[in-house]
């Protein structure tokens, strides 16, 4: 517990960030700002300034409020159905994302917030093993889609430095996010689609804003747990709780875990409804199959990107979010001018009512939370993991309710559902009671990437708190 302030942030670099900009006078949202920039220097494999961020933000009067910071696809889509990688770029979102946080939110300048960011960019840092594994999970596809890019040369404990980034940050520092969706740099991306095969105009980047929304919000376990709304796919953990907190008490211990795979099977069948119907979907029942393993259509995707970070302070403000470019370094696409990967969330289009439109927004995978309770206590919980966002924040949000501490938690054994398979950390103490209940268990290691990286910061009668996935890089401080 901390009398002042905590963050959790899925990078070392990130977290100190959140940290120094707290401490010279910001709140949770411009350490949160902070957190997210630096991991878009720092981790360009997994978000960057040409991805997106979603926010939930507590304040201190309790309020609780979303910033969907995700673009459109193209207004005017030619080539939609190309072959072309371009095709997968929607309107970057994270950086008019930012500055809506901070001015809506935040205390302290934009400059004072980005600084930590801009620096680490032009100073440079040095390369780590996970950077490096991503390039060699990714180097091939970067290599053909942008062979000039300079992360292709960066080798292990090379001291890396972004100019191109670095001059971006400043000069959205000082004049805000026109520094990336106005004149030459809103041209600069649109040459880049474009020579990747895509349609993205810069009238696109110029007609951009983020969504300033409220969240949708079920009870679960005395609290209130807050979620995104469409087109973010939270809304299928708010149905998940919702079926699962009249229920609960009645499941036996042994038999929940069973349970909420069955529960995640039948949400993700609406998955493709999401942008349309919204909190529609509280009110659709779900066939849950308490005894068996049942074949679930639809079901949840693998993929594995994305960034999590959760703040609190003391005065009430609680930050919950993540950033990301969706694929590993996004659609692959480089914008030299900028210094910047270009995500590819329209490969998140899919079909019926998710079908790739000109001028929308794809489902979101995103998906970050915030839980309220009656005594004022908030707690922010994010992972990366995409569709296993909501599998993974479910399993930890029923280890509290059963009475584990934070930190275990988050550490205890997870399961990923994930096409008609589930992935079973080793050593799960319900692997074999899942598998005599009909479920195809594939056994993976523990700490295996694809079971997230959860990041957890809050606020109680004890001050704040912050604790860390021991999975991946994440880490958590307090001040």
């Amino acid at each position: 517990m901390s009398r002042s302030g905590a963050v959790a942030a899925a990078h070392p670099l990130a977290a100190a960030a959140a940290r120094d900009v707290a401490r010279r006078g910001g709140n949770a949202v411009d350490a949160a700002i902070a957190a997210q920039s630096v991991i878009c220097v720092a981790m360009p494999n997994a978000a960057g300034v040409g991805g997106d961020v979603l926010a939930l933000v507590r304040a201190p009067d309790g309020t609780v409020s979303a910033v969907n910071g995700t673009g459109r696809s193209p207004a005017q889509w030619p080539t939609l159905g190309g072959p072309g990688v371009g095709n997968s770029v929607t309107v970057p979102g994270a950086l008019a994302g930012w500055a809506d946080l901070n001015e809506r939110h935040g205390v302290l300048p934009l400059r004072e917030v980005l600084e930590p960011a801009t620096r680490l960019a032009r100073d440079g840092m040095v390369v780590g093993e996970a950077l490096v594994s991503a390039l060699t999970l990714h180097g091939a596809r970067l290599a053909a889609v942008s062979p000039g890019c300079p992360v292709l040369h960066v080798a292990l404990g090379d001291r890396w430095t972004q100019a191109a980034l670095a001059d971006l940050l400043d000069r959205a520092s000082q004049t805000g996010p026109g520094a990336l969706y106005q004149g030459e740099a809103a041209d600069a991306v649109s040459r880049a689609v474009v020579a990747a095969g895509g349609s993205l105009a810069p009238a696109d980047l110029h007609d951009h804003a983020s969504m300033l929304v409220d969240p949708v919000a079920v009870a679960w376990d005395g609290a209130t747990v807050h979620v995104q709304p469409p087109a973010s796919q939270g809304v299928l953990l708010a149905m998940a709780l919702q079926w699962l907190d009249g229920r609960w008490e009645d499941i036996d211990g042994d038999l929940r875990d069973h349970v909420m795979v069955e529960v995640i099977g039948e949400v993700f069948a609406h998955r493709d409804d999401c942008a349309a119907r919204g909190a529609e979907l509280l009110g659709e029942a779900l066939d849950v199959d308490t005894e068996r393993a049942a074949v679930h259509p639809g079901g949840p995707r693998s993929y594995l990107h994305t960034a999590g970070v959760a703040t609190a302070d003391a005065d009430g403000w609680v930050v919950s979010s993540l950033v990301s470019v969706f694929d590993g370094f996004g659609s692959g696409v480089y914008v030299p001018e900028l210094g910047i990967f270009l995500n590819n969330r329209a490969d998140g289009f899919t079909g019926g009512a998710n079908a790739p439109r000109p001028g929308t927004r794809p489902v979101h995978t995103l998906a970050p939370s915030l839980t309220t309770r009656p005594d004022g206590s908030a707690l922010a919980l994010s992972t990366p993991g995409a569709d296993g966002q909501v599998q993974t924040l479910l399993q930890v949000l029923a280890r509290l309710r059963a009475g584990r501490a934070l930190d275990d938690a988050l550490a205890a054994h997870r399961w990923r559902s994930e096409d008609g398979n589930l992935l079973v950390e080793a050593g799960h103490p319900l692997g074999n009671a899942l598998a005599r209940r009909g479920h195809q268990l594939v056994a993976r290691p523990y700490a295996s990437d694809v079971f997230g990286s959860m990041v957890a910061a809050g606020i109680g009668d004890g001050g704040t708190v912050a604790a860390a996935d021991p999975r991946r890089e994440s880490v958590s401080l307090t001040w």
